[in-house]
């Protein structure tokens, strides 16, 4: 199939499989004397197996390397991809209910607890890209997804406290009194179920806008949060 084919047929556009190849993640079968991308049906295999993993949150980037991974086994791919769909889907579940008592609770029909409040969200580090990463590659685990693997309830709600906290500032400066106060509070958070350096926690700031996984979730409490909390870990960091 050419790339056109290709792109009417699984929604992904002609651009996309272009970068795809650009950056050798998905390289066509061939590619003709005129300079037309043919994808054979191997490719389209592969193309599937990409875009599962980027529905589960894989960054481009990972994904190559797990493909390109001599342990890559597509079946076992297959299964941990699907195990990851359940559970994402179970988590939306979750928040789906959340979300219709938040409505409820908003027409005055009934008293949510601030428990129930954040019932579904969930920032941890994902325990099946961890599998993928043993599996297949980059045994490494981040030291912030690691981190955060380990939260309770009461971790996680005082994580989410801050969140919202700084989302209230995000359109301000963030070098202002009351944000460099609020990313003090999340500076002390992270110590103390870690050990941050002001340097790694500057680093820290730059994943959550570099690492799609951290800005999606982030980004959840408000647009643009990631990028302000980042600035605003700069500027502490500098400061002290």
């Amino acid at each position: 199939m050419k790339v056109k084919e290709v792109a009417d047929l699984t929604g992904v556009s002609v651009r996309t499989l272009h970068h795809y190849d650009d950056i050798g993640l998905l390289v066509p079968e061939e590619v003709t004397e005129a300079g037309y991308r043919v994808y054979s049906d191997q490719n389209l295999t592969t193309l599937q197996q990409i875009l599962f993993f980027r529905e589960v949150g894989f960054p481009l980037k990972k994904i190559k390397e797990l493909l390109g991974s001599p342990s890559f086994n597509r079946l076992e791919a297959f299964e941990l991809q699907r195990e990851m769909l359940l559970a994402k889907q179970q988590q939306l579940e979750v928040m789906i209910a959340t979300i219709d008592k938040t409505l409820l609770a908003e027409k005055g029909e009934m008293i949510m607890t601030n428990e129930e409040k954040f019932k579904g969200f969930d920032f941890s580090s994902n325990s099946y890209e961890q599998e993928a990463r043993d599996r297949w590659g980059d045994e490494a685990v981040d030291k912030a997804n690691k981190n955060v693997s380990q939260f309770g309830e009461k971790e996680q709600q005082e994580m989410n406290r801050i969140y919202f906290q700084l989302a209230a500032l995000r359109h301000t400066d963030p070098a202002s009194v009351e944000a460099q106060t609020a990313i003090d509070e999340w500076y002390t958070f992270l110590n103390k179920i870690g050990d941050y350096s002001l340097e790694a926690f500057a680093g820290l700031g730059e994943m959550y806008v570099v690492d799609e996984r951290f800005m999606k979730n982030i980004d959840q409490f408000g647009e643009g949060l990631s990028v302000f909390m980042r600035d605003a870990m700069k500027v502490y960091a500098e400061k002290n």
